[in-house]
């Protein structure tokens, strides 16, 4: 089991343990939660005690506090005990700016407008993800995932209906994006059958996409679901492997950079029909602006980069 994982186990096995001592009756049920409560703070307050023998020694420089917040497993304990040396509000700005390179890849954007002292977090989404009809996915599998995972003591997460503004054509509008939904493909599945019109996904680990080099386009099977993954400067974007100007595969794409893509960033070109297609903007297609690719989701969960596929795939099918 990777370590960023054991927190949460853990929690799960303590809660069940609680659960069956309750049957015992509520007195039962009392003492073990009060010894929950006595050992945790135990083990805190040694916790706490290392971090100020470190710091008594001058050990404790910024290095090594980052070292230990950057740490999964580590920085879950801190956070538990409140010896995290990150505010809440700069863990959260923090894990926005690790999902804003797949929200770049729907042409849109995240702000973070307040958190209140209970602990909710207000967002607004900017660009194309407003309005899309892949925005409650996107917050599900990326913007709320991030957030837990660097703040767990995050109560709940808002999102701010911003004003909507006429499309722009560096952008890929609404309707463009239903017309991919309402259409059937040759497959004989929905336009697309992709994140879209996915309401749930599973995250699975496909460590071989960290390993792009920029201008790396690859193919992976993820599930049985195909993938395709490119890297672009410091951004790496996923998308389903699926052409939706020849209904192909896009296996054997090159990444060009061209000044014809709006974001100036590059350019998917499939290998069958020539079609270009924007990797910043959505995967919007150049010679038709109707059409688009599939984003996936890609997130780094527990060290290793993971994508959100349909569950229907993530179990195989």
């Amino acid at each position: 089991m990777h370590g960023g994982d054991r927190p949460l186990q853990t929690g799960e096995r303590i809660g069940t343990l609680l659960d069956a001592l309750g049957a015992g009756g509520a007195v039962a049920r009392g003492r073990a939660e009060d010894l929950v409560r006595q050992v945790t703070d135990m083990y805190g307050s040694g916790l706490g005690r290392i971090l100020e023998i470190l710091d008594e020694q001058g050990k404790l420089d910024d290095g090594t506090l980052a070292a230990l917040a950057s740490d999964e497993l580590v920085s879950g304990l801190l956070i538990i005990h409140g010896l995290h040396p990150e505010s809440m509000e700069t863990r959260v700005a923090g894990a926005l700016d690790s999902v804003r390179p797949y929200l770049g890849s729907h042409g849109g954007d995240v702000e973070l407008l307040d958190i209140s002292p209970e602990g909710v977090v207000r967002l607004k989404l900017l660009g194309t993800c407003q309005g899309c009809p892949s925005s409650s996915v996107t917050l599900k599998f990326a913007v709320e995932e991030a957030i837990e995972t660097a703040a767990p003591e995050v109560t709940a997460i808002e999102v701010v209906e911003a004003e909507k503004h006429a499309a722009t054509p560096a952008l890929i509008p609404v309707d463009a994006l239903l017309v991919r939904m309402n259409h059937a493909d040759p497959g004989g599945g929905a336009a697309g059958n992709g994140w879209h019109d996915q309401p749930e996904g599973s995250w699975e680990p496909v460590p071989g996409i960290a390993d792009l080099e920029p201008g790396d386009v690859a193919g992976f099977q993820v599930g049985g679901y195909p993938v395709l993954a490119c890297r672009t400067g410091q951004d790496v974007y996923a998308y389903r492997d699926y052409c939706p100007r020849c209904t192909g595969s896009m296996s054997g794409a090159a990444l060009q950079r061209a000044l014809a893509a709006p974001s100036g960033g590059g350019l998917l070109r499939c290998p069958t029909c020539r079609g270009h297609f924007d990797v910043r903007q959505a995967g919007a297609c150049l010679e038709d602006r109707s059409l688009h690719l599939d984003p996936l989701p890609l997130l780094m969960r527990g060290g290793v980069m993971s994508v959100a596929v349909p569950v229907a795939a993530g179990k195989g099918g």
